[in-house]
């Protein structure tokens, strides 16, 4: 499907009370983000509460992920394991469910050294035909990616972006000038997405695009138009749903603002825990101010 850009929302995984994944509420999701005008689809990553799903979860949200899409955008899917063994077996089946690219996760238990994780990501890439992106987030991982590691990794010829959610924009500055157009960067819910743009960012793989979608494209098509007053001017508006997010679970707002919008997505996957009837008002009100923001 060629390069991969712009808004790609990492998807929640709607899981009922018996542990099946909601294939009716993920299908009009994912159309309703496409008829927003996203660019591509994430199922498995951070919002997507992958590290709390099974074998039979994950595969489920990728195939119908998949479907739904109808290779109207690329869907990316998250791969994240805490074995090398584990983590190409994933990739593979993916590849085979029809994804178009792969975003790589590390997941760790022990320490690892540079080579050890560097082994890690090479093999993914090795084992798929397709585009790999490189997902980094400190925040939650035990082993991060160096500067080193992922300048080495950019000279992959499968490994063509990189999302990092360091929170730090400039490592994601130290990336660019360090590999140049070997590989893109993609910011997080945790960057100021205008900004990482300005700086040569392609777009932004966030949870929160799941519930802002039509004014986070265009927030990107202000940047790509180099409308930087009016990009900024929409930026300020929607931060607010950012530091609304980093004061809670994650997963558990994006899906409590879902429910809000009419998504029957379900709660988290315990022992994470549902937002409270305080915090769900505060999401709900981020989400009536934001509604004013979006294109009519």
């Amino acid at each position: 499907m060629g390069d991969f850009f712009g808004v790609i929302p990492y998807l929640v995984s709607p899981i009922d009370s018996a542990g099946r994944v909601r294939g009716d509420v993920l299908g009009r999701l994912v159309s309703d983000l496409i008829a927003a005008g996203v660019h591509g689809l994430t199922p498995l990553g951070s919002t997507g509460e992958f590290a709390y799903l099974s074998r039979e979860q994950r595969s489920a949200m990728v195939q119908l992920t998949v479907e739904a899409a109808a290779r109207r955008v690329p869907v990316i899917a998250g791969v994240g394991a805490t074995s090398t063994a584990d983590a190409v077996e994933q990739a593979r089946h993916y590849q085979k469910l029809g994804v178009d690219g792969i975003l790589a996760i590390l997941e760790s238990y022990f320490p690892l050294k540079d080579a050890q994780i560097e082994e890690y990501f090479r093999a993914i890439a090795d084992a798929v035909d397709l585009p790999v992106a490189l997902y980094t987030n400190p925040q939650f991982q035990r082993s991060d990616l160096s500067l080193d590691v992922i300048a080495r990794l950019a000279e992959h010829p499968r490994i063509r972006y990189i999302k990092d959610a360091s929170t730090n924009t400039g490592r994601l500055l130290s990336i660019l000038n360090r590999c140049g157009d070997k590989i893109s960067v993609f910011a997080a819910s945790s960057h100021i997405p205008a900004c990482v743009m300005q700086i040569g960012g392609v777009g932004w793989m966030a949870g929160p695009a799941c519930l802002v979608a039509r004014q986070s494209v265009r927030l990107y098509d202000l940047c790509r138009a180099g409308k930087w007053d009016e990009a900024m001017a929409l930026q300020r508006g929607l931060w607010r749903i950012n530091e609304a997010f980093a004061r809670f679970n994650l997963a558990a707002c994006i899906k409590a603002g879902l429910q809000i919008q009419g998504y029957d997505v379900g709660d988290p996957i315990p022992p994470q825990a549902p937002l409270t009837a305080d915090e769900r008002r505060v999401v709900e009100k981020t989400l009536t101010e934001l509604d004013a923001l979006a294109p009519r």
